[in-house]
């Protein structure tokens, strides 16, 4: 049986996601792990000391994302985490400081040009009928998302009854937490009805507006949050089906 560095760099990555699921930031927390464990995955180890962080290791690490396909962004989100975590340990006495440690591995933001649909594209992905009671589903969410200025679904999902008053949505952004204000157009109106939820609301839960999450938790409940991973999943799965 390994037993973890009391003061490794392991260790110290773990104390800090325990703490961030502690105040609910499970999604944050998420992140962290899936870093620590493919950096441990190329280290060969689960319990990875501060003295293995090098500038060397990591430039040989950020090769091997590239190699396994994974984007720019998504290396540098790991990257950063890394820092993150070792500069924690400097914080504590736990690690050395070390200049310019992470000077050789990407850590910035990538700001790659969208792909645009052409309009007949995008009407026939929003309004054609995809012969699928599931994809028919799919589509008025994504109608819905593209007729609410382009609402992400993590916003749609959270939205709760009380946020939508005549022709207005009323809310907090789940990521930013600024408030925001959506004119609601007729032509949502039938795509509202549709997906709106019949579930009866529970005691210090929130009382959703659409039936994609169940309302059954509490918001800083982990299990919500693994809920609501699991229905952006069975989202972005349809959306490739209804794609194709």
């Amino acid at each position: 049986m390994q037993i973890m560095n009391k003061n490794g760099f392991s260790r110290c990555g773990e104390n800090y996601i325990n703490r961030l699921r502690k105040e609910g930031r499970y999604s944050t927390a998420h992140v962290y792990k899936n870093a620590l464990r493919s950096f441990g995955k190329f280290c060969g180890t689960s319990n990875m000391s501060f003295k293995q962080v090098t500038r060397e290791r990591l430039r040989c690490y950020s090769q091997y994302l590239y190699g396994c396909g994974l984007k720019p962004n998504t290396i540098s989100t790991y990257m950063r985490m890394l820092r993150s975590i070792y500069n924690q340990g400097v914080e504590a006495g736990s690690a050395p400081y070390v200049p310019r440690l992470f000077h050789d591995v990407y850590t910035g933001v990538d700001v790659c040009q969208k792909k645009a649909l052409s309009v007949s594209e995008l009407y026939k992905l929003l309004y054609e009928d995809p012969q699928s009671e599931r994809l028919r589903r799919t589509q008025a969410i994504a109608a819905l998302m593209f007729q609410f200025c382009g609402m992400s679904f993590a916003d749609l999902a959270h939205l709760e009854k009380s946020a939508l008053e005549q022709n207005m949505l009323r809310y907090t952004r789940v990521k930013t937490h600024t408030p925001m204000s959506v004119e609601v157009l007729d032509t949502a109106q039938s795509m509202i009805n549709r997906l709106r939820s019949k579930e009866k609301s529970y005691p210090d839960c929130p009382d959703y507006l659409f039936d994609i999450l169940r309302g059954d938790k509490q918001r800083r409940d982990e299990r919500a949050y693994r809920e609501y991973q699991s229905a952006l999943r069975r989202f972005n799965n349809s959306l490739k089906d209804l794609a194709r």
